[in-house]
């Protein structure tokens, strides 16, 4: 049997790992014993030829291997994803109760000890993103796995985000599986909500917010609402239930709109007082604040602003744009819910940032809670980047 290819790192650089970081950069590799093909499984070890971990060789990343084990005497082979794959499962079990939805994150990449791969549920589908050369070697593998472990009726591939590319990966997705229910719908906290796995953002719907939204279902009673980038309406329908006076949603997406409107049918919110607003939301908070509107609680949940930390100076003005008219849209004793899924936007910095915006707005404020994702989301303790979701609830003094 012939040897594993092999990595060897630059002295000191095994540090990462040995604090169980799953990552191996280019700039720590000293040299490659072999030949490993694109996804292969290597053999990483430090400079005095010390066992480190088994992981997936890129060639084409600055993160150059993804570290799949620490044990040295485990094989990374079917029975190993089945393992993972199991405890994933077991986990999501244990954090999140049927009760409250029937749709959540499987697997969660490298915080379940799969770099690179997401599995999310909605209902009986499945929605499978291989973002890594590592988890794509291996996608036949974890389908039939999923299928066999799960009861999933379909299983979507939405392997279409742009990391591929800078893992030498084309853009893929399609039916791998099964037969998809149209229209796919879900159940989050007695809502009905309908799901686009084929052209919606992320998987179809953002999961990570279920617990925020909950938490201003609590908090809308009576309010005046305004969600921005709302999307298909997940906020907008909990603080409708939560018994919100009025809401203002704004989204530049028509067909997104148009789902918003729907789901307003669909949950008997018809009759409410909503108003939907097809904008780009930077230019309609300064229409509102023209037209002298005051709200009491406003959400700010816009796209990834900063996909990495090169883009963290531009992404925060715009983050800072968005919560200065906020801050000036918002009535005193007022609350605002703000979000960053940007990871090159980290807490501490985001923090700051909203604090600059009320100090422009020239507003006071208190931070009520310091919010992140839903626990299926729940990051690795030793892998702080994918800590992505941050977020603050601050009232306006």
């Amino acid at each position: 049997m012939s040897a594993s290819p092999k990595i060897t790192l630059k002295p000191g650089r095994e540090k990462s790992l040995q604090r169980r970081h799953p990552w191996v950069f280019s700039g720590a590799v000293e040299r490659v014993t072999g030949s490993p093909d694109p996804g292969a499984t290597v053999r990483v070890e430090n400079a005095d030829g010390h066992f480190l971990g088994w992981g997936a060789w890129s060639p084409s990343s600055q993160i150059r291997v993804r570290i799949w084990n620490w044990e040295e005497d485990e094989s990374v082979d079917d029975e190993f994803f089945r393992k993972r794959l199991s405890a994933a499962l077991q986990f999501r079990q244990a954090v999140l109760p049927d009760s409250q939805s029937n749709a959540r994150r499987l697997v969660h990449g490298e915080a379940d000890g799969l770099p690179g791969l997401i599995v999310d549920q909605y209902g009986e589908v499945l929605v499978l993103q291989c973002l890594s050369v590592g988890t794509d070697q291996w996608r036949d593998t974890l389908v039939g796995l999923l299928n066999e472990l799960t009861e999933c009726t379909a299983i979507y591939e939405r392997s279409d985000a742009e990391v591929r590319k800078l893992e030498g990966l084309e853009p893929r997705r399609g039916l791998l599986s099964g037969t998809l229910p149209e229209p796919l719908q879900i159940t989050e906290q007695g809502l009905t909500l309908e799901v686009d796995v084929e052209k919606g953002q992320k998987t179809g719907l953002y999961l990570d917010q279920r617990d925020n939204r909950e938490r201003v279902r609590t908090l809308a009673s009576g309010k005046r609402v305004l969600d921005a980038f709302c999307y298909t309406g997940g906020f907008t329908l909990a603080v409708l239930q939560g018994g919100a006076k009025s809401v203002t949603a704004i989204e530049s997406s028509k067909p997104a709109l148009a789902l918003v409107e729907q789901h307003c049918r669909i949950n008997g919110f018809e009759d409410r007082d909503i108003t939907l607003v097809e904008a780009d939301v930077f230019e309609h908070l300064r229409r509102l604040r023209d037209a002298v509107a005051s709200f009491d609680l406003i959400i700010l949940d816009p796209p990834k602003f900063a996909p990495t930390a090169k883009h963290a100076e531009k992404a925060s003005r715009a983050y800072k744009d968005i919560n200065l008219w906020a801050f000036r849209l918002l009535a005193p004793g007022g609350l605002l819910l703000t979000c960053s899924c940007s990871a090159g936007v980290g807490p501490e910095l985001f923090r700051k940032v909203i604090g600059s915006a009320a100090l422009d707005a020239g507003v006071e404020g208190r931070v009520i809670k310091v919010l992140g994702p839903a626990p299926d989301h729940a990051g690795a303790l030793y892998f702080p980047e994918g800590e992505y979701l941050t977020g603050l609830l601050v009232r306006r003094t």
